[in-house]
């Protein structure tokens, strides 16, 4: 059964790379206004920039070739004063929307523009969209300008999507969190917005942003195919409440790479619907870990498939590499590789919870459960800030299956040892040096 789900694992390996291969961005294509091509721009009287560009043709002239429109938000009313600049952006996307070809959205450097909740909607005429942040975008500060609580900026239904430069989007969160029930149980849980959510959006890039002190979730994947997010930094303090760094929901074939999650909570969240997701280069901490769920609240359904996280570090985080599931949920996790991890002062580098209850109250004992079956843990190794630091708490109704560990070595930090391993309905494999063990 081992041998067999090596095999599974290295086909799934070779495999999920060909599901970005046919993406149709290219991480080094060149930014039009900084292309040397671009030799003139001429200001239109609605605000917006037509560029043309000539290109060397094979006979060593230069030729014409259609230059994408930039849209420049300053130039539809954003002043970056203080005041609201939520209209001037909505009319800038709006014109962008509506035009064909590629367009540029522009937020200019060195500017700190204030928004209101803002959605931006598609479909678009437009073949693609690059929305570029070079300066700040700062949420409202008012909570009662939030009509939808639950989200800040919003894009939806917009297919070939980039959003990029380099820029910053703050939440603000500090207005937000001393009012969650996590941070004083007295108060009702109302949730508060995610900082950028995008929903249904199909070939999408997100790349070289910093995204800070969202209200609750930093950025939020839901129900989208075909996903990168790049060279991401997503920073809030550690008690924070429930800023989780990406959130992935119901979204297939997903590339995060090489980026720095620093939150109060998962930074990376993979739950149900989820399928084909690489999470790789990723450095987490302070933060609770890579989490594959919450799966199953409220006796849900739910379905998990084809996840690999590799080539991560996890320092001082609460969590290493989670599975949590809730009792009493149905569906399954499935075909899930952990591997190449650094673990630094984690308290749980390697943890199955199917008791997992995120309630002050404690939750009912339920017969059925999410099945978690064929888990790899590969080439893990580092320190636990505790001496349990393998722990598997699976069902007893339905044990986990295919549970497979090679080459795993996890210490005591604190007293420098051999660590220890908690291991409960588990049907596990074990090849190469393997440490701590079930027994």
């Amino acid at each position: 059964m081992y041998e067999k789900f090596i095999v599974l694992s290295a086909f799934f390996l070779t495999f999920l790379p060909s599901c970005f291969s046919s993406y149709p961005f290219n991480h080094r294509d060149a930014d039009p206004f900084m292309s040397s091509h671009v030799y003139y721009e001429t200001s239109h009287l609605h605000g917006h920039i037509t560029r043309s560009s000539h290109t060397k043709n094979r006979h060593g002239n230069y030729a014409p070739r259609s230059s994408p429109q930039a849209f420049n938000v300053n130039s539809f009313g954003a002043k970056a004063n203080g005041n609201d600049d939520s209209q001037a952006f909505m009319k800038a996307w709006q014109s962008a929307c509506s035009s064909t070809g590629i367009v540029y959205i522009v937020v200019p450097n060195n500017r700190k523009y204030m928004l209101k909740p803002v959605q931006f909607s598609g479909p678009c005429k437009s073949s693609l969209i690059v929305f570029k942040i070079y300066g700040m975008i700062e949420a409202w500060e008012n909570p009662s300008d939030y009509k939808v609580r639950r989200h800040w900026i919003v894009f939806e239904n917009v297919d070939n999507l980039r959003v990029e430069g380099g820029g910053r989007i703050d939440g603000n969160g500090h207005i937000w969190w001393p009012k969650s029930c996590k941070i004083n149980p007295k108060l009702p849980c109302l949730g508060a917005p995610t900082a950028v959510t995008f929903v249904e959006c199909n070939n999408l890039k997100v790349s070289n942003i910093r995204l800070e002190n969202a209200q609750q979730m930093h950025l939020t994947f839901q129900d989208c195919q075909n996903v990168k997010a790049l060279h991401l930094m997503v920073t809030s303090p550690g008690d924070s409440p429930n800023t989780d760094g990406i959130h992935v929901s119901g979204t297939r074939n997903i590339l995060i790479q090489d980026s720095i999650i620093r939150t109060g909570d998962d930074c990376i969240s993979i739950v149900s619907g989820s399928e084909n997701v690489r999470a790789t280069g990723i450095t987490c901490g302070p933060g609770h870990g890579i989490s594959i769920g919450s799966l199953g609240e409220g006796n849900s359904k739910a379905y998990v498939s084809n996840v690999v996280v590799n080539k991560a570090t996890l320092i001082g985080t609460t969590n290493g590499v989670r599975i949590k599931t809730w009792q009493g949920g149905r569906g399954m996790a499935k075909n899930i590789i952990f591997q190449d991890i650094i673990m630094k002062n984690v308290t749980n580098p390697i943890i199955i919870n199917q008791d997992y209850c995120d309630r002050v109250e404690s939750c009912p004992e339920q017969k059925s459960a999410v099945q978690v079956s064929n888990v790899l843990y590969k080439n893990i190794q580092g320190t636990s800030s505790r001496p349990v630091a393998v722990n598997f708490a699976c069902s007893k109704s339905i044990p986990c299956r295919g549970i497979s560990m090679q080459n795993v070595k996890l210490v005591d930090q604190t007293q420098q040892d051999v660590s220890k391993a908690s291991c409960s309905n588990v049907r596990l494999n074990t090849l190469g040096n393997v440490s701590p063990l079930c027994k």
